[in-house]
């Protein structure tokens, strides 16, 4: 199985604790050069600028930007995002960028894309302003259009331009692109990524009648998350997409991204009450991620295995203390390696 961790990066305030700037990245960096030492598969990121579960002007370092940097500081662990967003950068562009990391990388961009959610985030940037520029008489609404996410159906056909581009510019010497969003007149990507053919094409989401066909067609990875019950459904949905393409499903490596907290002994997980974020209760936070001794995750893990699941991309909830991250390493992964 495949195993990433994410890295400190503030979304999640995990950083408020730390008042200097400077010393928040030398955290993200530390614990990204931790993760590769202790044999962790790959290290990765958000691509939000505005905080969960409100903005809160606290620290948010940018995925790409990250990207750049960390790849300059690790040498073997791989690099990825869960998921970049496909409305937040041209596609011809976010190509370019794509290329440019796995070049300087060494081949080891892992590309995630997604269609995006954070509405605050997006009408906050003027991300909207581009969407619905010539396109008033679309708008249904009451006011001004301006800032509204597209539909779900416009946000995924993006996020399918968006993949066809980059991969035409991953290949082509000279890419022509004519689609309902987008188009390109012999834009050019040099120099081509490392990777043949190309880099993992990561997919989130498990939206089943709009996001899964598209993994169904281009992605190499898919990330969806879920309880066992719902991840196993969102997997069954996904291999008849495949079926309806002609595409193995087997082609595609389905993985998982749960919130991990590790202890040692179950008194110190109940002790700790709920983790999320997002303030769920304990026993339904607990329940949908990997939240337990190394004994009982590893049974998760296991059981998930069990369902299809190839990997897992886990953010650890005690960051950026590393507890958790060098548990899990010195327990779990050698039951599955």
């Amino acid at each position: 199985m495949i195993f990433g961790v994410f890295v400190p990066q503030g979304w999640k305030m995990e950083l408020a604790s730390i008042e200097d700037p400077e010393q928040k990245w030398a955290t993200s960096v530390e614990v990204a050069v931790l993760a590769e030492e202790l044999g962790y598969d790959s290290v990765w990121v958000y691509d939000h600028m505005h905080n969960v579960p409100v903005p809160a002007h606290e620290a948010v370092f940018e995925c790409w930007t990250m990207m750049a940097a960390l790849s300059q500081r690790t040498s073997r662990v791989r690099l990825g995002q869960m998921v970049g967003c496909a409305l937040y950068r041209n596609p011809a562009m976010l190509a370019k960028i794509t290329s440019t990391i796995d070049v300087i990388s060494g081949g080891r961009l892992d590309w995630g894309i997604g269609a995006g959610w954070y509405e605050h985030e997006y009408a906050a940037y003027g991300f909207g302003d581009e969407f619905w520029l010539g396109r008033a008489d679309d708008w249904t609404g009451e006011g001004e259009p301006e800032g509204r996410l597209p539909s779900a159906r416009d946000r995924i056909r993006m996020l399918e331009e968006t993949v066809e581009i980059t991969k035409l510019l991953w290949s082509e010497p000279d890419a022509h692109y004519d689609g309902r969003f987008y188009r390109l007149r012999g834009a050019q990507c040099d120099p081509k990524p490392l990777q043949r053919p190309h880099p993992p094409i990561w997919i989130g989401g498990g939206g089943e009648q709009l996001t899964l066909r598209v993994v169904a067609r281009h992605a190499d990875r898919s990330n969806f998350g879920g309880k066992p019950h719902e991840w196993s459904h969102k997997a069954d949905v996904l291999r008849r997409h495949c079926d309806a393409v002609g595409r193995d499903v087997d082609e595609i490596t389905m993985t998982w991204s749960p919130e991990i907290h590790v202890r040692a002994t179950e008194a110190e997980i109940v002790d700790g009450g709920s983790r999320s974020f997002w303030g769920e209760p304990f026993e339904s936070w607990r329940e949908g991620n990997l939240v337990g001794t190394p004994e009982q995750v590893c049974e998760k893990i296991a059981a998930y295995r069990d369902l299809g699941c190839g990997g897992i991309v886990g953010w650890c909830s005690d960051l950026p203390d590393t507890e958790t991250l060098e548990l899990f390493a010195a327990e779990v992964l050698p039951e599955f390696r």
